[in-house]
């Protein structure tokens, strides 16, 4: 093979790995101009709902408007780089992933306010009769996990293989694998393939089945099994003043009672 044959190959590999990539597009620095009078928030799915609440119920007391973009990040990083007061995470691996594209933010100013907690969610009214995670170990079982597979931003990523592995048995995490049947990228896809395919379970977090009774309901794990994630937020000082205002409030008991409802802790 000659040298010319081998660099064409090198670059349709690296194409094709590159090809399903979630990167956000950076934008210059100068473009950050987020001092609107508007707290915006952007981040991924799920505690947008609790957010969203809370928003409504701060700018009711102040007067202060609060913007909430969620969802896969490719959706709505060219915003947030222009204009973010706030960035939340769903996990601290990816607000990690997040601090390398919106780089006004810093680690040192991250803040963890809640907790979301792994579960087991079924289909409405449990037909497989699923009581605990060793049900999912029996053959036939269909199961969706969410997984970054390397190119997307999710909180999900590796909680299945660390809710499986939690006690030190390779058997379980073989016998958990074979009945997954998606890994799929973000808990949105995860819950589209969950009533699509059909499935008996996912791993997911409380929140989901509690904002879509009509589809789903969760079984809990066992305290050796279950996995924790905390939902942080991060400002920065070119931000609106209003963010820091925002993020306290967040804390507040009143807003801590729309997150429980939706089944954050701390």
């Amino acid at each position: 093979m000659n040298r010319k044959t081998t660099s064409l190959g090198l670059l349709l590999f690296f194409a094709c790995m590159l090809r399903g990539a979630t990167f956000a597009n950076p934008i210059a620095d100068s473009d950050y101009q987020p001092k609107d009078g508007v707290v915006r928030l952007y981040g991924a799915g799920g505690p947008h709902t609790a957010i969203i609440r809370a928003g409504k119920l701060f700018t009711a007391k102040t007067g202060i408007p609060v913007d909430v973009q969620f969802g896969p990040e490719s959706q709505w990083s060219q915003n947030a780089q222009r204009d973010a007061d706030i960035i939340w995470g769903t996990s601290e691996q990816s607000m990690t992933a997040f601090l390398e594209t919106y780089k006004e933010f810093n680690s040192n100013d991250v803040e963890p306010i809640y907790l979301a907690t792994s579960v087991i969610a079924v289909r409405k009214g449990n037909p497989k009769n699923i009581r605990g995670f060793d049900d999912l170990l029996r053959p036939g079982m269909k199961i969706v996990v969410t997984e970054g597979a390397g190119v997307y931003n999710t909180s999900g990523t590796g909680v299945w293989e660390d809710i499986a592995g939690r006690t030190g048995s390779l058997d379980d995490i073989k016998a958990f694998r074979r009945n997954i049947i998606a890994f799929a990228k973000g808990s949105g896809a995860s819950f589209q393939a969950f009533k699509e395919m059909n499935a008996d379970a996912w791993i997911t977090w409380k929140d989901w089945p509690i904002n879509h009774p009509e589809e789903a309901e969760w079984v809990e794990l066992s305290p050796d099994r279950v996995i924790y994630r905390d939902l942080n937020v991060v400002t920065n000082a070119k931000a609106d003043p209003g963010a820091e205002l925002f993020i306290d409030f967040l804390q507040t008991e009143e807003a801590e009672a729309i997150f429980r409802s939706e089944g954050w802790s701390k």
